[in-house]
């Protein structure tokens, strides 16, 4: 079962507070034990304002490294690019940011080259940031031809195709892999409102049982998972 820590929160303006001072001192302890800090850090337009506030809580980014925890395969100034959003976050402040996507025309050949630049990277981040999609799915673990390959392979990323492909945005995806999202020593989650805490909570009911990517992924995780939740 996975050891789950449920944080709630009065509103978004809490939980946001609360998230940005543990990630300022998840970065705060590994730049002092290693001398830099590698993030996982989700996409989609729920961790913006979180993000904003974040990189104003650290006057220099210089040695952090941000990972996308997936991305689209779109051209790298697309409204739908992950990557881009977190540069435009972090990369003033002196972060270096990752980029999963390339001009790959097949998406499994996309995701081999980004999982060939992550193997380059000193592993494992120091912390993985989950987001969840209604449906359950994690980072772009989603339902398809590709969900066992994601669960399974020791790969660090991997392109995915979701089946049906999400309407709000229809395009391949590469996605890090339960492996490597749960390499990091901690895990950490931001969710709010009643239905995804529904979701969230049946998913770590069934845990490595579950028929939902999240909670596949959590129950894999191998040190206690922290949930913050807000209405």
């Amino acid at each position: 079962m996975t050891d789950a820590r449920w944080v709630s929160h009065r509103d978004q303006a809490e939980l946001a507070t609360a998230m940005t001072e543990s990630m300022r001192l998840i970065i705060d302890r590994a730049v002092q034990a290693r001398g830099q800090a590698c993030l996982v850090l989700p996409g989609g337009q729920s961790p913006l304002p979180i993000f904003q506030r974040l990189s104003a809580a650290l006057p220099d980014w210089r040695r952090v490294t941000i990972i996308p925890t997936d991305d689209r395969l779109v051209p790298p100034h697309d409204p739908l690019s992950n990557a881009a959003a977190l540069m435009r976050c972090f990369a003033p402040r002196g972060a270096r940011v990752i980029s999963l996507a390339d001009d790959a025309l097949d998406y499994k050949q996309a995701g081999k080259a980004a999982d060939d630049r992550l193997q380059k990277l000193a592993w494992p981040p120091d912390v993985a940031w989950l987001g969840m999609g209604a449906d359950g799915h994690t980072a772009s673990i989603f339902h398809g031809p590709d969900l066992k390959e994601a669960l399974t392979t020791s790969a660090r990323a991997l392109g995915v195709r979701p089946d049906p492909l999400p309407k709000e945005a229809p395009v391949h995806r590469v996605s890090l892999s339960l492996a490597a999202l749960t390499a990091a020593p901690e895990l950490i989650m931001a969710i709010s409102g009643e239905a995804k805490r529904a979701v969230l909570e049946r998913a770590l009911a069934y845990g490595a049982s579950s028929t939902l990517p999240i909670g596949r992924v959590l129950a894999a995780a191998p040190g206690p998972v922290t949930l913050h939740w807000s209405p």
